[in-house]
């Protein structure tokens, strides 16, 4: 019996018909708040194993990023560790997921899920090490902790570094550069590592969605509220977990924030800066741009070719991370987008832009730090 579910976490899907294996038809449902956003999808299909499915996701045209369907091939997995990529196609407004799979049971996704066992165990495991403390900064929407951890102790000398990851809880891209980043920063045996830590303390947030993580969403927060848009005045109610975040960077202030995504449409690696906040200063254009060489010279996957044009001067969204903070605290921040879809300018036919290159992107970010930390005060 062929079965199709997604009562689980991050699960979303709607199934319209399934009485056929290669005529599965299906609908995402859409993120709570009024600008019913969607896109990301994942599923469980049980009971065929050796037999041709195909999944028709009907309402695909009607998704929050048409162009994220164009070059794009979904992802799936029989263990949910490793993710490979699958035939799947973009016609006349729906996309066609083409695939026999080889156990009876098997998940697809739109890009391989963090789940929420996976962050606690991230969380669990690092503040093990004697330099990490972690906290719970507030509750979301739903109740679920915010967690905090803290690297290194806080002096007056030292750089308060920041990183944030998963505000749009569909880019899981991001929990996975933060293990890879936090990984590395916590090996002893790492020179960069120890070199950073001598002059900065650094607070990281794997996940500022979790609610949205769990219910499956793309963007939105339980109470629909799109968290890189609530920057400038973030409310205790309805986007407590930014309030709760900007609430304790005020406490420790701010040196440098990366904030960390993942861009539908585009198939790069890349770095949108806040050169278009009022008053930006030449240190801040300066400082991004040597993190940037820095960052591509670590790691090749990053580039600085192709990206967001760039705001005009005084006309940056000041309601995003990245903008309005390095408006508030005048400090280098910046945001970091990853690809749904593949690297373009290295392309893997077998696993696409995966959490394995994510890890090592997180890992490499440690270089670009190294390299403007003594700038950033």
């Amino acid at each position: 019996m062929l079965t199709i579910s997604s009562n689980f976490d991050s699960g979303n899907i709607q199934v319209v018909s399934q009485e056929r294996p290669d005529a599965i038809r299906l609908r995402i449902e859409k993120d709570a708040g009024p600008d019913g956003f969607f896109q990301w999808f994942h599923f469980r299909v049980v009971g065929h194993a050796g037999e041709a499915l195909r999944m028709v996701i009907e309402n695909a045209g009607e998704a929050s990023y048409l162009k994220g369907w164009e070059g794009y091939r979904a992802c799936a997995s029989y263990d949910r560790e490793t993710w490979f990529r699958i035939d799947t196609d973009y016609e006349d407004g729906a996309l066609i997921l083409s695939h026999t799979p080889a156990c009876d049971s098997i998940y697809y996704a739109y890009f391989a899920p963090y789940g929420r066992e996976r962050h606690h165990d991230l969380i669990a495991r690092c503040q093990t090490d004697a330099r990490v403390s972690a906290s719970v900064l507030g509750r979301s929407v739903d109740g679920e902790d915010i967690d905090l951890l803290t690297i290194g102790r806080p002096a007056p000398e030292k750089r308060v570094l920041w990183t944030i990851a998963r505000q749009h809880p569909g880019e899981t891209q991001a929990e996975y550069w933060m293990e890879g980043f936090l990984t590395r920063l916590l090996d002893r045996d790492d020179p960069i590592a120890r070199t950073i830590l001598q002059s900065a303390v650094l607070h990281a947030v794997p996940n500022m969605n979790p609610d949205g993580s769990r219910r499956g969403h793309l963007r939105t927060n339980a109470a629909g509220i799109n968290l890189n848009r609530a920057w400038a005045d973030p409310s205790a109610e309805t986007s407590p977990e930014v309030f709760h975040v900007a609430a304790k960077m005020a406490e420790t202030g701010v040196d440098f924030v990366l904030d960390v995504h993942g861009d539908e449409g585009l198939p790069y690696v890349f770095i949108a800066g806040a050169d278009g906040i009022p008053d930006v200063e030449k240190r801040q254009i300066h400082l991004r741009e040597r993190f940037e060489e820095a960052y591509e010279r670590a790691n090749p996957d990053f580039q600085r070719m192709h990206g967001y044009p760039k705001a005009p001067p005084g006309r940056a969204n000041l309601t995003m991370a990245a903008t309005q903070l390095a408006h508030r605290y005048q400090c280098l921040a910046m945001t970091l987008e990853m690809p749904f879809k593949d690297n373009a300018n290295a392309p893997d036919p077998d696993y696409g832009w995966s959490p394995a290159r994510c890890r090592k992107m997180g890992a490499a970010a440690l270089d670009a730090i190294a390299a403007v930390l003594g700038g950033l005060r």
